[in-house]
């Protein structure tokens, strides 16, 4: 695949099914820009499966958000570049993801899954194309086979909700341990050491068979990336493929949105009502020591910013408290510029953005620090004690912590959202302004709804 600043060769695929097995790498050019937002737009879907999953969605619900994802972002204004940036999409965020254990991890477990619904959305004739695809060794049933086992096939189909009939019931004789969680759910009949599946059932072993070809690859393409990719990409294409794993894909809240501007006066109030805990701890500890270290200035300026405060009041904000250990003075030398530089004031002119929970989760602080994600930094007694401190019962406490344990950071903060809003958060939050926001209006509506 070569990645080129314009024009692009179309890649064209005949087969019955529109699934494609992601077996090599396509013979065609890029654009460059078509690289990143196409990976972007499958990284979206894979997250949304993951959140899905995390939040212990079932399968029918899963079916139906799967074809909601795929609709809504892998879709093409060319009908024929859809495929296309199906295959790309999914070769270049295998890039991003080959690079270490936990990443391989990651994407293995999304990829499957995805395949595995959208190989349940192809019709038989379909499904029958890629079993054959993969060259599986299993043959269908006979005949003869079938009406010695009916009665016990039978038992199977119904409890799977499959209808049998001589006519059109399939079903393939395979080892059991190739089908383990077809076992597991007693959705299969098992006999001297075979597993007799369902045509409907099929999807497992073909899932089998995608999962066991992608990690093979994952590995070649990691040894691949260290030995000549990154260096030879170093100055255009490794950027790209290193920040796609940690990349936010919502709004960047660079800007206060419809809620308009805050003042110094409200900090307080809207701190306890409706700050993240990440920055209701860094507010804390800047009342408590009137200092924070350069890292949690950066995280909490920058969230004050998004929310609303204006220069001014970011400036005097700071000064209030800083002030109080340093002196004003020395404010005014050592710390004033980096504000004025937040907001584009200063240096380059860059207008910065807030931090988004990727980011937030991502960082290292040290000792004296105190930016960070608290669900992914904080000890279990420290967060604990952080979630009474926002009142929290026991039971969201042990949820909370439950997603802690499997280091769902971003679920857990939805938890904590949902816990103390009383209300469902589907979206689940990926930045610390966006919880601000749904915050902000949750409290609105109710205020609205009691006068």
């Amino acid at each position: 695949m070569e990645i080129v600043r314009s024009q692009r060769k179309a890649l064209h695929y005949d087969a019955v099914s529109t699934l494609p097995l992601y077996r090599s790498a396509p013979p065609l050019e890029v654009r460059l820009e078509d690289f990143e937002l196409f990976a972007m737009d499958r990284l979206r879907v894979l997250k949304g499966i993951s959140d899905a999953l995390s939040r212990g969605k079932k399968p029918e619900e899963m079916g139906q958000l799967v074809r909601d994802l795929w609709k809504a972002n892998m879709t093409h204004p060319e009908a024929s570049e859809v495929v296309n940036k199906d295959i790309i999409s999914h070769f270049v965020l295998r890039l991003a993801y080959c690079r270490t254990e936990d990443l391989r991890k990651w994407f293995l477990s999304m990829e499957t899954a995805l395949f595995r619904y959208r190989f349940r959305f192809e019709s038989a004739e379909a499904q029958r194309a890629l079993m054959a695809e993969f060259d599986l060794p299993y043959k269908a049933v006979s005949n003869a086979e079938f009406e010695s086992t009916k009665d016990k096939l039978s038992q199977v189909a119904r409890s799977i909700g499959l209808p049998l009939s001589t006519a059109d019931a399939v079903f393939y004789k395979v080892p059991f341990e190739e089908v383990p969680e077809l076992v597991a759910g007693r959705r299969v009949f098992v006999h001297k050491g075979h597993a007799y599946v369902a045509m409907n059932q099929v999807v497992s072993l073909v899932a089998n068979q995608f999962r066991s070809h992608l990690s093979k690859a994952l590995i070649l393409t990691n040894r691949k990336w260290t030995s000549t990719i990154r260096e030879q990409e170093s100055d255009r294409l490794a950027p790209i493929v290193e920040a796609l794993c940690t990349s936010y894909l919502g709004p960047d809240y660079s800007e206060p949105r419809e809620l308009g501007d805050i003042s110094i006066k409200e900090i307080d109030q809207i701190a306890q009502s409706s700050f993240p805990l990440c920055m209701r701890h860094l507010f804390e500890k800047l009342r408590e020591d009137h200092h924070l270290k350069h890292g949690g200035r950066m995280q909490f300026g920058l969230f004050l910013k998004g929310i609303g405060l204006k220069l001014d009041d970011a400036l005097a904000f700071w000064k209030a408290e800083f002030s109080q250990k340093v002196g004003a003075e020395r404010f005014d030398k050592e710390y004033a510029y980096s504000i004025r530089h937040n907001y584009g004031r200063e240096g380059k002119r860059t207008d910065y953005t807030p931090y988004s929970c990727q980011k937030i989760i991502s960082s290292s602080p040290g000792v004296g620090d105190h930016h960070g994600c608290p669900y992914r930094h904080f000890s279990e007694e420290n967060l604990r004690a952080a979630l009474g401190k926002m009142r929290l019962n026991n039971r969201a406490v042990e949820d909370v912590m439950d997603k802690v344990r499997s280091r769902h950071y971003q679920l857990a903060c939805t938890l904590t959202f949902e816990a103390i809003h009383g209300t469902s958060c589907d979206a689940g939050i990926n930045h610390p302004n966006q919880y601000f926001t749904d915050s902000q209006k949750n409290l609105q509506s109710k205020n609205q709804s009691t006068v």
